[in-house]
């Protein structure tokens, strides 16, 4: 993509004093990244660690991923109810032709459907605008008709939009998206007279760099939780955000579920920090600054 022509947007960020609703300094966000990849393509990583040769089709891979939709999304989703946590969920547009029910059934909960795009395989960097407006226009037709709320927020696969992404969603009246990684609390882009906020999607407490990236055992995944949760109330003075985020094809088994479940018990003593949903974070800051 050319980038000459490209003007970057204005950037409003947040001040140190700035406070969540209640003059809370510190938010959690929990999500749940409902992932699936187009039909005849599978994950580039698994379980397995080392990938086959070039032109052969994972099956290993593809099977393990597959996993989410059938067991994982429903152990993470009733995890949440149980706490009476709303998560932002990301769907991929694949999922509302393979299990419209479940869709379905998250958005009637009350959590949040955050659009995906269509498969884990469509990256927004690699497309054209006209394929990428193509892109964000079917999935979000999709999940609006199957889920029957209209999705708000964006986040790509892999978190990497294209140079354009952003001012596309702005104008498609998306309040947010998660392509942003150069900030520990969201901040408001302007295109014109649009606004988006980028609410950066923190890594620190994700199992699927944690476990899969790393190696690291669930375990490992709450011992981070709890290094940063407490860094965050005792050693810091400004407004901070702490995603907890888990995938139904790597968290949502029993053998790691546990911790997604521990995490969520933990946050809820806590009374000096607000849990909410990436479209709450959004409206509130919008309305704020």
């Amino acid at each position: 993509m050319n980038t000459d022509n490209i003007e970057p947007p204005r950037i409003a960020r947040l001040p140190d004093d700035f406070r969540w609703p209640g003059g809370r300094r510190v938010a959690v966000i929990f999500n749940i990244a409902f992932e699936a990849w187009s039909d005849g393509q599978a994950p580039g990583i698994g379980p397995m660690g080392n990938v086959l040769k070039p032109g052969y089709f994972d099956t290993n891979a593809h099977s393990w991923a597959a996993f989410g939709i059938h067991r994982g999304i429903h152990r993470l989703i009733g995890i949440a109810d149980k706490h009476g946590v709303k998560a932002s969920v990301m769907v991929n547009g694949v999922i509302c032709e393979r299990d419209p029910d479940t869709v379905r059934r998250i958005a009637g909960l009350g959590h949040e459907i955050v659009n995906h795009s269509w498969g884990m395989d469509v990256i927004p960097v690699y497309l054209d605008e006209a394929a990428e407006r193509q892109n964000l226009e079917r999935n979000h037709e999709l999940l609006t008709r199957t889920s029957g709320v209209a999705p708000t927020g964006w986040i790509s696969p892999r978190g990497t939009g294209s140079l354009i992404t952003s001012r596309l969603l702005a104008e498609a009246g998306y309040l947010h998206h998660g392509d942003v990684n150069d900030d520990d609390r969201p901040y408001v882009m302007e295109f014109g007279d649009r606004r988006i906020v980028g609410i950066p999607l923190t890594m620190d407490v994700n199992d699927l760099p944690t476990c899969i990236r790393y190696g690291q055992g669930p375990r490992h995944m709450l011992e981070i939780f709890e290094d940063c949760f407490r860094a965050f109330r005792e050693r810091e003075s400004v407004p901070l955000m702490l995603d907890v985020t888990a995938h139904t094809h790597v968290m949502g088994r029993p053998s790691g579920a546990w911790v997604y479940d521990e995490i969520m018990r933990r946050v809820g003593q806590a009374g000096d920090v607000w849990v909410c949903t990436r479209q709450e974070m959004a409206r509130y800051v919008l309305d704020t600054i």
